[in-house]
């Protein structure tokens, strides 16, 4: 990792003095470059395997020109899939899960015995570890450590999820809304109704910058 790290660094430094040349030095060292490495695709030169800090520095150098056409080392589809690695990678990463830790085991087990014990709810299990013993918890954190017996058997009156959508699969849509990466790496957000009963899409709709209209 850290190794990668140093290698981009040393790349974006380059990238930068680039950026700072001349038009005509660039255009000229371009096709200097463009004639030495035509003769190695002749020869079908096999590079050596890519470390992770050059498939980095493609896939974002790839944001700013036309690559399709440069791309020599890998084939297009190698890129596409760098891409979408680092698109999971990076959304992996966002979507790490938020809120609070949870709470010590031996306060999750108190409220458990608390619950069993007698026929408070949560929100008087909540007042009740705040003004006896000076710890600050919420009621719906509560809840979710009271262990309640769940009916099972033929006793049980409610229906599961699995019975409620075959009795009513062909009045129900289910939506969804989620990020597609394009094949020129352009993000793009989808909205989709679908139709649970006949698997059929009621509505799509995508947009580069969605708003609430």
């Amino acid at each position: 990792m850290i190794r990668t790290a140093l290698l981009l660094g040393r790349d974006l430094l380059h990238f930068v003095a680039l950026a700072c040349s001349s038009h005509k030095r660039l255009a000229a060292e371009n096709l200097f470059l463009r004639k030495q490495l035509a003769f190695y695709v002749e020869r079908k030169v096999k590079p050596r395997r890519l470390n992770d800090a050059t498939r980095i520095a493609l896939t974002l150098l790839a944001r700013l020109m036309d690559w399709r056409q440069l791309l020599v080392v890998v084939r297009p589809e190698t890129l596409v899939r760098w891409h979408r690695q680092g698109f999971r990678l990076f959304w992996r990463w966002k979507s790490r899960r938020p809120g609070r830790p949870r709470i010590p085991v031996y306060l999750q087990n108190l409220i458990a015995d608390m619950a069993q014990a007698v026929t408070w709810g949560e929100e008087r299990i909540a007042a009740e570890l705040l003004l006896k013993l000076g710890i600050t918890i919420s009621p719906p954190t509560v809840r979710r450590y009271m262990r309640r017996p769940v009916p099972s058997g033929p006793c049980s009156s409610s229906q599961t999820w699995s019975t409620f959508l075959r009795n009513h699969a062909r009045e129900t849509l289910a939506c969804n809304f989620f990020v597609a990466i394009t094949a020129t790496f352009r993000l793009v957000y989808v909205f989709l109704v679908l139709e649970v009963g006949s698997r059929r899409i009621r509505h799509w709709n995508t947009a580069d910058h969605p708003t609430a209209e």
